[in-house]
């Protein structure tokens, strides 16, 4: 029995060796903009089940406030790729700096629109935005493009208010706490922490079917894995091992519990509040990807969204199709007995 094992492990060992022989890289920089965030659970998941390490990859995640400082990072030089918005594929596309989405990390955005208590009866709709201080993770990340949405649909212009800057984490609810912003526009577990504490009046919510469908229509692409299309045609291994981690991840949520989740994540996501975490996953849980894979009407969709305030994205022909990539994500879910 015991050299049965020991032949298992050696087996098992030069398999991950001969794997990682073929990475054209094997250490990566991931930038990611608040990690903590369920937003980017799957990552998290990846990194902590060793998906990453069984694809014979050593992936250094830096954490930044918002996934703009995330992006910033990665054009920058200082990351290979990042865990962010779908919707920095299409903006930076219309730049002329093409970047492509190679694992979706979630289908719902999860981002939810919240007034402070003590502005929530003269809140009457979208149009109520104008003039309002909105604390936001970080200026041209998501949560802001998703109040821009909000404004430019109801008649303002994108700048009609100003976006603060507030983080992903304790500093966002110490914000709304202590009255420095109007209203918020974060993720969990943010935003759960402000309903339990009744410090907000939530708005608009699409942690849900309901809500992605009544904002933005259907089929939507949310967090995901993007990178330089030089990066990815020059490390296609390591793409193809970072993709397979990723789904790896995402098909594990598929049928985990949330005590599977919880028992799987740093205690320091939830913290002394368990039951606020709990809360949290019961909430966003739907939200993830099913297998990794993008669809042309997710990004059609995302794409509609930006062209309403995104001057870049008005005046440009992007090619959705080269903004996202479901090759290795195809090849992960043969591997791993996914479903397409």
């Amino acid at each position: 029995m015991r050299l049965t094992k020991l032949l298992a492990a050696l087996i098992a060992f030069a398999a991950l060796t001969a794997n990682a022989q073929t990475l054209e890289k094997k250490t990566i920089t991931l930038a990611v903009g608040g990690k903590n965030l369920l937003y980017y659970l799957p990552l998290t998941i990846a990194e902590r089940k060793g998906f990453f390490k069984a694809e014979g990859l050593q992936v250094d995640v830096v954490d930044f406030p918002g996934g703009a400082k995330a992006l910033q990072a990665m054009v920058g030089g200082s990351a290979d790729v990042v865990s962010g918005a779908y919707e920095h594929t299409i903006n930076m596309h219309a730049r002329g700096q093409p970047i492509v989405a190679i694992a979706l990390q979630g289908r719902y955005n999860g981002i939810v629109f919240a007034v402070h208590k003590s502005k929530a009866a003269q809140y009457k709709g979208p149009q109520d935005i104008k003039g309002m201080k909105v604390g936001v993770t970080a200026p041209g990340s998501s949560t802001h493009m998703a109040v821009q949405n909000l404004a430019v649909k109801a008649g303002l212009a994108p700048n009609d208010f100003s976006a603060i800057g507030v983080g992903a984490s304790a500093g966002a609810v110490a914000a709304l706490k202590r009255g420095g912003i109007d209203a918020i526009s974060n993720l969990d577990p943010v935003i759960t922490k402000l309903e339990t504490d009744g410090d907000v009046v939530v708005m608009v919510d699409t942690r849900t079917a309901k809500g992605m469908k009544e904002v933005y229509g259907g089929a939507y692409h949310a967090g995901c894995i993007y990178a330089p299309v030089e990066w990815v045609k020059r490390h296609p291994n390591t793409t193809q091992a970072l993709v397979n981690a990723m789904v790896r991840a995402v098909l594990w949520l598929r049928t985990a519990s949330v005590d599977d989740v919880i028992a799987t994540v740093p205690k320091e996501y939830y913290g002394p509040d368990l039951a606020l975490y709990r809360g949290s996953l019961l909430k966003n849980k739907e939200g993830f990807s099913p297998d990794g894979r993008f669809s042309m009407e997710g990004a059609k969709n995302v794409h509609a969204v930006l062209r309403q305030f995104v001057p870049e994205v008005q005046k440009a022909n992007v090619d959705l199709a080269a903004t996202f990539n479901n090759t290795f994500a195809d090849r992960a879910l043969k591997k791993y007995g996914g479903k397409k």
